[in-house]
């Protein structure tokens, strides 16, 4: 069959797009993925590797992620996801809806990041099948349990909060996210969070299992795949000498990272982190975006790395220190490490809150309140608990017989042939 992807955001929303092309590919189908990247970063050299169509539209996005961030830091999730959409997608919301059409005309199926609603609505208009991949359950309607943050005042309530975060979730994007229906002449679902913005026909929930607990009690069309895992870049990475001698001359080191969102305040990452591992008193590799520590540089007790594989070098470490975000939450728990989570916002949040469930984090530190001797204390906590050692073992082990990205295939074969029903 001929696949056509489409994706949006950053490194964390498109490296599970690329594992799933790279399956389906290697599946014996032709895809091709289009590509929106929201700090201009280009996939084009691995889909050239993997034989992968790719196209990059558009070529550039102007978005200051560092003037964002400072701007955005203490937003609530619906403030900060309306003002990210302002800024870094409907200016190109044109652009992306021409390239998904173009996309849908010259495929057989559709599938797109859980935001690609253009995608969703070229679909629509040419009666392809469109399958949507959502990388967080946590807006996924649960007739039982209630939304996140909600208290649990029993079945009927939690069915009327849920009502409540449908009505808001459309009060706030509604309008904006109908815009380009209403263009195309077509009148948009009536519920944007659980309609507007997902596939009724096929919603593969790319989230490992162990963090899906209550998904027997979602709609059918909503089906846990796993986490979509890139793993051929990491076949090609190796550990570089100098940091494979770091790692020789002392204990495990504790690594550290905030994902993209480093890139958008890389002075006060690294200061926050510096200052907490001294107080910490603990060796530590970090992921550098500041001018000010180059990456492979180094001193005693930090190792400085740039952009690389996460999962090869995971494996190495003692704990991670992360945002939450559901990449770096599923590569720090399938590598069999403890974590210490700095959340932005409510997404990650959720995915820190999924770990102190498990016994895989401690109390979430959110990023607006942090301080180095809280995340000291959190670090030398997660080092000096070996039940949280124990547990992060048992969990990657559960991980490594869920393969994704294979389960994925399995689901969207299963609906060829099916009715395309959007």
């Amino acid at each position: 069959m001929k696949i056509g992807i489409q994706t949006w955001g950053s490194n964390g929303d498109i490296r599970p797009m690329l594992a799933l092309a790279d399956g389906l590919q290697k599946a014996g189908h032709s895809v091709t993925l289009v590509v929106s990247s929201i700090d201009n970063h280009s996939y084009q050299g691995i889909c050239e590797q993997l034989g992968i169509g790719y196209r990059q539209v558009p070529e550039h996005v102007d978005f200051d992620m560092q003037d964002f961030a400072q701007r955005s830091f203490r937003m609530n999730t619906l403030q900060w996801l309306r003002a990210l959409l302002d800024e870094a997608f409907f200016p190109y919301e044109q652009a992306v809806y021409q390239a998904a059409f173009q996309l849908t005309a010259d495929n057989d199926y559709l599938i797109g990041h859980h935001f690609l609603y253009p995608l969703k609505l070229a679909a629509l208009q040419q009666q392809k099948p469109f399958f949507s991949v959502t990388f967080c359950p946590v807006a996924i309607p649960d007739p039982v349990n209630p939304p996140f943050s909600f208290p649990d005042l029993g079945r009927h309530i939690n069915q009327l909060s849920w009502k409540l975060v449908d009505a808001v979730f459309n009060w706030v994007l509604k309008k904006p996210l109908s815009r380009l229906w209403l263009q195309a002449g077509q009148t948009p679902p009536d519920h944007a969070l659980t309609e507007l913005l997902t596939s009724q026909q096929l919603d593969l929930i790319a989230a490992d299992p162990l963090f899906c607990r209550s998904s027997e009690h979602w709609q059918a069309h909503h089906q846990v795949c796993g986490f979509l895992n890139l793993t051929e870049d990491a076949r090609h990475w190796t550990i570089p000498g100098p940091l494979a001698e770091f790692l020789d001359c002392g204990v495990a080191p504790v690594y550290m990272t905030f994902g993209s969102l480093q890139q958008a305040v890389p002075d006060w990452s690294m200061e926050l982190f510096l200052e907490a591992v001294a107080l910490a008193g603990c060796r530590a590799i970090i992921q550098t975006s500041s001018t000010g520590y180059p990456a492979a540089s180094q001193t005693d007790q930090v190792y400085f790395i740039g952009r690389h594989p996460h999962q090869p070098l995971f494996k190495q470490c003692a704990a991670i220190v992360h945002h939450g975000g559901a990449g770096t939450t599923h590569a720090a728990t399938r590598s069999g490490c403890p974590s210490v989570v700095v959340p932005f916002m409510d997404e990650q949040l959720f995915w820190a809150r999924q770990l102190q469930m498990l016994g895989l984090a401690g109390k979430p530190l959110p990023a607006k309140k942090v301080t180095a001797a809280a995340l000291a204390e959190g670090i030398r906590a997660v080092l000096d608990s070996k039940t949280m050692r124990d547990n992060a073992k048992q969990a990657s082990l559960a991980m490594q017989g869920n393969d994704g990205v294979a389960r994925a295939i399995q689901l969207v074969e299963a609906q060829f042939g099916a009715l395309p029903l959007s």
